[in-house]
């Protein structure tokens, strides 16, 4: 019997934690304040990962902590004792891209769980067997693989492989970026990436400074490096049956909403799967899932040809989603029915509403009775994070996120 994959989310903070392992990642990987390379994405106190890992390991989840910079001499002060504290806590594994933060690793703490980042350009089987050869258990792949190349590592190494199957794709090699550090100084190896791929470029000619030529034949300039992202749903029994042991999901700076939704519908069809491989068919609501959430058109990367023009975004930088994330639930009461919201989103009576729950299929119904924290009738609540108490057509459990939907544009 093929083993069931791990189904890997993002954490950029503690709620966004708690949302992907109970919408159903088997584990998340985060990252504290220091040693990661999403410096910007809110990241962990020590306080914090100690109740990450806590939280996740009631629920039989794993936590993995990125310790992935390319560090410089500076960098290295004050990295032994992180470590022990790492694995004082119980982190599960650590994710590492550098040779010397690695064997550091070892010697600090030597029965610690090592991953390979995707950072450390991982492209081919001798790469994967030189570092399992060094005791890492795990290889991340870079994203810039076909499924040929994929299976054929996994012919070859007896290393566990993970893999990326969503999520934003960049435009150099795993991530080895030296744009960000020329136009702003924020080191992209290091955890402070300006994402200067997204940006719109012109052409300005030396003798004439401040006169923009466009790149190509569009007045308002063109997104030269600007990728779609990664969606590898529509192909996951290929995926599945490639071999990998992770299957990885890009997006710690992402939303609450994006955390939920796209975990969510990777656990359906990865369950699906494994109840009838033979019969296996990807449904159509897992896909309206992930389009719910902000994305930029989906492509499948380099998994099945080298990617083309088709593949960028050359007009814009903007996301797209079809519904919007308006209210958090956290608590309900059964004998009134009502349920404690925490607003994300100007709500109101009479919009109708999506109600998205962990371990409960969707339904919709029409806002009609709500109320303030004192117990007083309100038609709407505009203020971010108001508290409010909100009638439901059916039972409801904590972190059951409340949407409307987008109108599309005509």
């Amino acid at each position: 019997m093929m083993k069931k994959p791990e189904l890997l989310a993002p954490a950029g903070n503690l709620e966004k934690m708690k949302m992907a392992l109970l919408y159903g990642a088997d584990a998340v990987y985060l990252g504290g304040k220091l040693y990661g390379l999403r410096a910007l994405g809110g990241n962990f106190t020590r306080e914090e990962l100690r109740e990450a890992v806590g939280f996740a390991h009631k629920l039989k989840k794993k936590v993995y902590v990125t310790v992935n910079i390319f560090p410089h001499n500076s960098d290295l002060r004050g990295l032994p004792d992180y470590l022990r504290y790492l694995q004082e806590i119980g982190v599960d594994a650590l994710l590492v891209a550098d040779l010397g933060v690695f064997m550091m690793a070892r010697e600090c703490i030597p029965d610690m769980e090592l991953h390979i980042s995707t950072q450390a350009n991982n492209t081919n089987w001798a790469t994967v067997n030189a570092w399992h050869a060094l005791g890492a258990k795990r290889v991340v792949l870079a994203r810039e693989m076909s499924l040929k190349e994929v299976r054929e590592i996994r012919e070859k190494t007896s290393a566990d492989l993970e893999m990326f199957v969503h999520g934003a794709m960049c435009i150099s090699y795993s991530g080895r970026c030296l744009l960000s550090n020329y136009f702003t100084g924020r080191d992209s190896n290091r955890g402070s990436c300006a994402q200067s791929c997204r940006w719109k470029y012109a052409l300005v000619e030396e003798t004439r400074p401040g006169k923009y030529f466009p790149i190509e034949e569009d007045e308002r300039g063109t997104y030269i490096m600007n990728s779609k992202d990664m969606c590898l749903l529509p192909h996951i029994a290929d995926v599945i049956e490639s071999g990998v042991e992770s299957l990885k999901i890009e997006g710690r700076m992402k939303s609450v909403h994006y955390a939920a939704s796209v975990v969510r519908a990777y656990r359906l069809a990865i369950d699906a799967y494994f109840e009838d491989p033979a019969h296996f068919k990807v449904q159509q609501e897992w896909l309206d899932e992930l389009e719910k959430v902000s994305h930029r058109p989906y492509t499948t990367g380099f998994y099945y040809h080298q990617p083309t023009a088709d593949d960028q975004l050359y007009g814009t930088s903007s996301y797209q989603q079809t519904s919007e994330f308006i209210g958090l639930v956290r608590d309900y009461d059964t004998t009134t029915q009502y349920a404690t919201v925490e607003q994300r989103n100007n709500m109101k009576i009479g919009q109708e509403i999506e109600v998205f729950q962990p371990n409960a299929p969707l339904y919709r119904q029409v806002l009609s009775d709500m109320l303030d924290e004192e117990g007083n009738p309100i038609a709407v609540a505009p203020h971010a994070q108001q508290i409010v108490k909100i009638r439901m057509d059916k039972p409801v459990e904590p972190y059951t996120i409340l949407r409307r939907d987008i109108p599309a544009k005509a």
